[in-house]
């Protein structure tokens, strides 16, 4: 039986097998000695986005210090309000703040705990996730926004299907409608700057 530890991009946490790109965290520990979810869904605002493997470390999944969770890809783990992080991913981390400064006009790069602050806002309300409104023109490459039920990652003149195997379908993405995007807006500004995201292979290539 696979731990409940698979997020979407709605930032629910499910039981599915296939582990994906990128591991990350919510702060800390989240599951009983059991291994099965408590009620809360973190411990603080410093949810990130990990590589897989680190200098050779070995972790104990769902273990004694805290709980790992597993994304498709780093659209994903965007989409879902983690950021990555400043030690196994440090280069990531630090172009990431680079473009939140250039997004925001700052002087300096924001450190982490300005980010977490910021984004812990905007990813939820109260449990529940947080989604803005924006027109589909507007949208970077890596937004993922809500559809008729469905998260679609937009990429070029095209939306991508978003599944847990990988991105299945591709439709034209629309021009001139206001969406529902889950990806959080400091995020989705970040995008804009210029962050390039690791997508998922099923994604191909940009369409335009």
């Amino acid at each position: 039986m696979p731990l409940q530890n698979r997020v979407d991009p709605f930032g629910e946490l499910h039981a599915i097998a296939a582990r994906g790109l990128f591991m990350g965290n919510r702060g800390g520990k989240i599951h009983t000695a059991d291994k099965l979810l408590t009620r809360r869904r973190w411990t603080s605002r410093r949810w990130i986005c990990c590589v897989l493997e680190f200098k050779n470390r070995h972790r104990d999944v769902w273990g004694r210090y805290y709980t790992e969770l597993f994304f498709l890809d780093e659209v994903t783990a965007l989409a879902a309000g983690h950021r990555p992080c400043f030690e196994c991913r440090r280069r990531d981390a630090v172009d990431f703040a680079a473009r939140w400064r250039d997004a925001f006009g700052l002087r300096e790069s924001p450190n982490a705990d300005t980010m977490d602050l910021a984004l812990h806002g905007e990813r939820l309300d109260g449990r529940e996730k947080r989604v803005h409104r924006c027109k589909i023109d507007d949208l970077p490459d890596g937004t993922v926004i809500s559809l008729h039920g469905s998260a679609f990652a937009v990429r070029g003149d095209e939306m991508l299907r978003w599944t847990f195997g990988g991105y299945e379908t591709r439709e034209p993405r629309p021009r001139s409608i206001v969406v529902d995007v889950l990806t959080p807006a400091s995020i989705v500004a970040v995008l804009a700057a210029n962050y390039r995201p690791r997508w998922h292979s099923s994604a191909g290539e940009p369409t335009a």
